[in-house]
């Protein structure tokens, strides 16, 4: 073949196999990759948490030359795999062990390890399926021990490798236990149930506590309504069953959380996969993506997903030992997120999460919860941003325009009474920008990355704000010929700080942090700000042509 042909081959393997482009050609051979079994996909390392795909066979014990069916299965949809059987004795040895044949050849494809054909087997393209069904052939010379395995691509960058299968033994072998050598072990999934029907809000506050937003909102009759509760099982109160309801445009998720800040909470998420649901449980250290995802220690797990909405329902133990999860008979706040999913994976939360305004003992009374959208840090920051912009700020440019002719003949501590009025107006205007300028940051930690232009803006007010008075500072005086330059500077930066910052508080209130009611309060805005600027264009038409007009009258 020529150089050109070889090169099409090579690059077509890579976009119709999943695996090590240095290991993987359309023809079927692989060499590297049977030994690590590891997929080159952006450098991406394995998932360390429990997978949730297994294998299974119908038998434990075989003789050479038998067909066993080999079954990988798995709660939700996976796009690439590669499985092989291996002699349990040497699990790390790259030697694959037997022959598979195909049961679906259109999905599936053979692989050749180590000159061995149909060693191993691997899809043909990235198609989802939530099952594989094989027949894997022992050889003759088969050892007495055989187990499988198989990595497992469910997105991409979200695989899981080297995950170990059952051993079978050959007849008269004893079987024994196994060390092994693999960090992420299967889990058994807890098999969900369909919900007979919607949850419903009757009962909250008497025989469940319930967090709803908006608050009174039922869940069976609007699936807009984000709805939690929670209610003790037994006499003994030793489980707790938590229900979880919101719109199903990806997934619904609450969080047990020390404190009002997300950060090192326990987290359990309802997550549309195509017509399904997986329910799980995870842990969220800083503003990270959830990790150790499980449903160990979960029960009784059902969901339903219709009429809009996505609900789960589910119990678990009030105590866990060893997994990591917070006991339930302690305080916390409760935070109630969604958002969108992708291939099965979640996405950062499309709306600021709701948190329960104080912190509620799980196996605590009933009572029917309180909670924001918008946390008090993040009030204060759109409330003195507007103070400081519709008030202070604005009455002090009006002074400074319109006012200088009154009081001609009074002083305020030495200066004229406009000249004071506007500097304190506007040195207040100064300070509260500063201080509402600092508290995102202290809420978030640092940059927001999601707030889109308006931090952005939001420095340049800044900037220009503090400007401002360290020029004032350093004016020329009275008659200097250089004064009408700092007065026309002055003035124009002040303008067009002004106009930005009104630029800026526009994009504030559709921040999902301040998520005031839409769209009157922007219309609200609107209207303030075109009133403002009629009346400083009524009262400048009118200092700039009343007398004039006087003359003619």
């Amino acid at each position: 073949m020529s150089p050109v042909g070889l090169c099409f081959l090579f690059f077509f393997s890579v976009l119709v196999c999943h695996w090590e482009p240095v290991c993987c050609y359309a023809n079927g051979k692989v060499t590297k990759a049977c030994g690590s079994m590891k997929p080159h996909h952006g450098g991406a390392s394995g998932q360390t948490t429990l997978s949730p795909y297994q294998l299974q066979t119908n038998t434990s014990t075989f003789s050479p030359g038998d067909q066993i069916r080999v079954i990988l299965s798995g709660t939700s949809y996976f796009e690439g795999f590669l499985l092989q059987a291996r002699d349990a004795a040497q699990p790390e040895s790259a030697s694959a062990i037997g022959s598979f044949t195909l049961t679906n050849p259109d999905r599936m494809q053979l692989l050749t390890c180590n000159n061995h054909q149909g060693s191993a087997v691997s899809q043909t393209s990235d198609a989802r399926q939530t099952e594989v069904v094989v027949i894997w052939t022992a050889p003759q010379d088969s050892p007495n021990e055989v187990q499988f395995f198989v990595t497992v691509v469910a997105h991409y960058k979200v695989f899981w490798l080297k995950v170990p299968g059952p051993i079978i033994y050959q007849h008269g072998i004893t079987p024994h236990p196994h060390q092994t050598t693999s960090t992420h072990p299967t889990i058994q999934p807890t098999t969900p149930s369909i919900l007979p029907g919607p949850f419903t809000s009757e009962g909250c506050g008497q025989s469940k506590s319930c967090l709803l937003d908006p608050p009174g909102c039922d869940p069976e009759k609007d699936p807009h309504c984000f709805y939690m509760s929670m209610s003790t099982e037994g006499t003994d109160k030793t489980s707790v069953m938590f229900e979880l309801s919101g719109p199903a445009e990806g997934y619904v998720s609450f969080a047990l959380s020390w404190d009002t800040w997300m950060g090192n909470d326990d987290v359990y998420l309802c997550i549309k996969d195509e017509d399904r649901v997986s329910v799980s449980a995870a842990f969220v250290s800083g503003r990270t993506y959830p990790e150790d995802h499980s449903q160990s220690g979960l029960s009784s797990v059902s969901w339903r997903l219709a009429d809009g909405s996505i609900q789960c329902r589910f119990s678990r133990p009030v105590k866990l030992t060893n997994q990591g999860r917070f006991d339930l008979d302690q305080g916390y706040f409760l935070f109630l997120a969604s958002g969108h999913t992708q291939y099965g994976e979640i996405r950062k939360h499309s709306r600021q999460p709701l948190i329960s305004r104080d912190r509620k003992l799980i196996t605590g009374p009933p009572q029917v919860l309180r909670g924001s959208r918008s946390p008090t840090i993040m009030k204060m920051h759109g409330a003195l941003m507007l103070l400081a912009w519709m008030l202070t700020g604005s009455v002090g440019t009006f002074i400074a325009s319109f006012y200088k002719p009154d009081w001609p003949n009074q002083t305020l501590f030495g200066q004229k009474v406009w000249f004071q009025v506007h500097r304190g107006l506007m040195m207040l205007t100064v300070i509260l920008t500063v201080v509402a300028f600092c508290l995102p940051f202290i809420y978030r930690k640092g940059w927001s990355t999601d707030a889109g232009v308006h931090p952005h803006l939001g420095c340049c007010v800044l900037v220009l704000s503090l400007i401002q008075p360290i020029a004032a500072m350093h004016r020329p005086p009275p008659d200097s010929n250089r004064r009408f330059i700092f007065n026309w500077t002055h003035s124009s930066i002040g303008i067009f700080t002004e106009i930005l910052a009104v630029a800026t508080m526009l994009l504030g209130v559709g921040q999902t942090s301040l998520p005031l009611p839409s769209p009157w309060a922007t219309s609200v805005l609107i209207g303030y700000v075109v009133w403002v600027a009629s009346l400083k264009v009524a009262l400048g038409w009118h200092t700039k042509f009343a007398g004039f007009c006087l003359i003619f009258m």
